[in-house]
């Protein structure tokens, strides 16, 4: 079998269920105090890297995220899930809100520094709706993308993905090392459970 290593984001948004409010200022939305948690589609991105390994096709999993010290919450879930490291990039206060550009650029410097083979990144985050830093960060490496990912099958050094499109699905092949993105058809992100992420404060993440 082939080993790879495999990095996955991890992006800390508000969470779902919390009803969104304005700010004062009408410049954003209310962060403060607000419940947060690991982006939907990224829950996905690393449930299938946790599956890949458990198919011995992944011998690594790093969690990147990209945030303020908080973020470090969203790794410790990650971990919890089954990743086996993580990096946080903090930001300071008011440089949350990167646009998807500066995001995929401090992504092709991690991916220069740990070599991976493959990236999977949620296909978009729900609080920007953005759907471009997987794209972005496929130019800027040159490398090869699957994007809006449903099924995801690993054979002989390439991938084979059914890609969600408006005339229904799309297969399509790609060599690695690629970027994809997991929609939410991709699997059913397992559930990661209290206890498993208290014991994951006593890692840290490399920042």
């Amino acid at each position: 079998k082939q080993w790879y290593q495999r990095r996955v984001r991890g992006k800390r948004v508000i969470d779902y269920a919390v009803k969104i409010r304005v700010r004062p200022d009408q410049l954003g939305v209310v962060t403060d105090g607000v419940k947060h948690s690991m982006n939907p589609f990224d829950e996905n991105a690393v449930e299938e890297a946790v599956r890949m390994k458990q198919k011995k096709i992944v011998k690594e999993i790093i969690v990147a995220s990209c945030g303020p010290s908080q973020a470090q919450e969203t790794i410790r879930t990650a971990l919890a899930m089954g990743a086996d490291r993580g990096i946080h990039v903090e930001l300071a206060k008011g440089e949350e809100a990167l646009q998807p550009l500066a995001i995929a650029k401090i992504f092709a410097a991690l991916v220069e520094k740990e070599k991976p083979d493959l990236v999977i990144l949620g296909k978009q985050a729900i609080d920007d709706d953005s759907n471009q830093t997987t794209q972005l960060l496929a130019g800027l490496l040159n490398w090869p993308q699957g994007t809006m990912a449903s099924v995801v099958e690993h054979s002989e050094g390439k991938l084979t993905i059914t890609r969600e499109i408006d005339g229904g699905l799309e297969d399509i092949s790609v060599k690695l090392p690629a970027v994809i993105s997991a929609d939410l058809r991709l699997n059913e992100p397992r559930y990661a459970t209290l206890p498993n992420i208290m014991r994951q404060r006593r890692r840290r993440s490399r920042r």
